[in-house]
């Protein structure tokens, strides 16, 4: 990890750096999922299994493409009872947790003959989309459809590549079922209102180009933490943190900003001696050469300055005061306070949602919510009394954009007066 002091040009060059590998700068690979797109609309499932066959070695067809109740059956079967268990302990908490987050419909009705309201209505289908190819996710496949589901979405469709055999991960599988997916297909391809759900490059510029024709949850980017911490800091603990997010792909992102000097070089000691003994040392390796930074600053405000920079998926406060410090913390996508709240625990069993916005859009976008899957309609009455006493300021207001016809709207229900 490259070690640095904090100063503004430092940031700028970081913050510059980590926003390379935003999905928005991938154009060289946007012919290409266009060109995919095209011709899928061309040829329809023709196409769709020809690209399948392509891509994940698996032939399929109509008959082949949908999960079957006996595929899910087997499934469990082929999990082991104990991580059923944990699935469904996990599940509990991700749904208490997006439970506080339902809203209802409202209105409020005056004597004067007004009423206005807000209906909430969900979204009449979903598209869930969980990756298949260097590991099995079935936590994001919890994080997806829970919302969904206390949302009040009545059709989830979850798709995912199969493997050669044209078989999908058990574990994907029983966490779906367990989530409540209706529809679980072997590809993508079916019809939704809304597309949610993390993927590669290729996912995320598929999910930007039909944007408009369906709402999609975000165009996310590689995985990343940031970790705040003084001397108080336990620096084998930081150091299996940072490592934890830095696994994820060789674009993802892990930086220590810090007030101790020490701390630092701790950390970089403890992460060499992780890299020994952990499975994708080779991947971990490339993310910190990559994005690894390690930050010194020399005040705790300083350092606070960086974090709101950056705008981290990921932050974790490991100070003597993590409470005080979060409270001065404007932008990121979850934060985690004190020692043994770790990323993982996010992740995976909290109940937070861990699909978080990236590549700093934490500055302007929330985690994956409850609120992702309903739309609002805004609800409006007036009884006739009720604009009588103010059709005179809206005919005024229209008259001055020069939209008479939006003025007369208003005026004809009085002319006779």
């Amino acid at each position: 990890m490259r070690v640095l002091k904090v100063n503004k040009e430092n940031t700028k060059n970081i913050l510059s750096d980590l926003l390379k590998r935003s999905p928005n700068n991938y154009d060289q690979y946007a012919g290409t999922v266009q060109g995919i797109l095209d011709e899928i609309k061309e040829k329809g499932d023709e196409a769709l299994f020809a690209y399948t066959e392509k891509f994940d070695k698996c032939k399929l067809t109509k008959d082949t493409i949908q999960v079957t109740e006996e595929e899910i059956k087997a499934a469990y079967e082929k999990v082991d009872d104990s991580l059923v268990e944990v699935i469904r302990k996990s599940l509990v908490n991700i749904r208490e947790y997006h439970e506080k987050q339902k809203r209802n419909s409202w209105f409020d009705a005056k004597p004067d003959g007004t009423i206005l309201g807000q209906k909430m209505t969900a979204l009449a289908s979903v598209g869930v989309y969980v990756p298949g190819g260097k590991a099995a996710y079935p936590s994001s496949v919890l994080m997806n459809i829970v919302p969904a589901k206390v949302a009040g979405v009545e059709k989830i469709v979850m798709v995912t590549p199969p493997n050669k055999e044209g078989e999908v991960t058990p574990a994907t599988l029983v966490a779906a079922n367990e989530a409540g997916a209706t529809h679980i297909y072997k590809v993508g391809g079916a019809q939704v209102d809304k597309i949610v759900g993390p993927g590669n490059i290729y996912v995320a510029l598929a999910k930007k180009a039909v944007y408009g024709h369906v709402s999609i949850d975000s165009i996310a980017g590689p995985s990343e933490i940031l970790v705040l911490a003084d001397d108080t800091a336990n620096p084998h603990f930081v150091a299996a943190d940072l490592l934890s997010q830095a696994e994820h792909d060789e674009l993802a992102s892990a930086i220590l900003v810090t007030t101790s000097k020490t701390l630092g070089e701790k950390v970089q000691e403890e992460i060499e001696g992780y890299l020994k003994k952990l499975s994708r040392a080779d991947i971990i390796e490339k993310s910190l050469e990559n994005f690894g930074y390690i930050l010194e600053a020399e005040t705790l405000d300083e350092a606070l300055e960086v974090v709101n920079a950056i705008a981290s998926e990921h932050l974790e406060i490991v100070t003597a005061n993590p409470f005080e410090v979060m409270t001065k913390v404007r932008n990121a996508g979850a934060i985690f306070i004190g020692e043994y709240s770790s990323e993982p625990l996010g992740d995976y069993f909290a109940g937070p949602n861990h699909v978080l916005p990236t590549n700093g859009t934490a500055k302007f976008f929330s985690p994956l919510n409850v609120d992702d899957f309903v739309k609002k309609s805004s609800i409006i009455y007036y009884s006739k009394d009720a604009l009588k006493a103010i059709h005179k300021d809206i005919e005024t207001f229209a008259q001055a954009e020069g939209l008479t016809a939006h003025a007369n709207s208003i005026a004809v229900r009085f002319e006779e007066e």
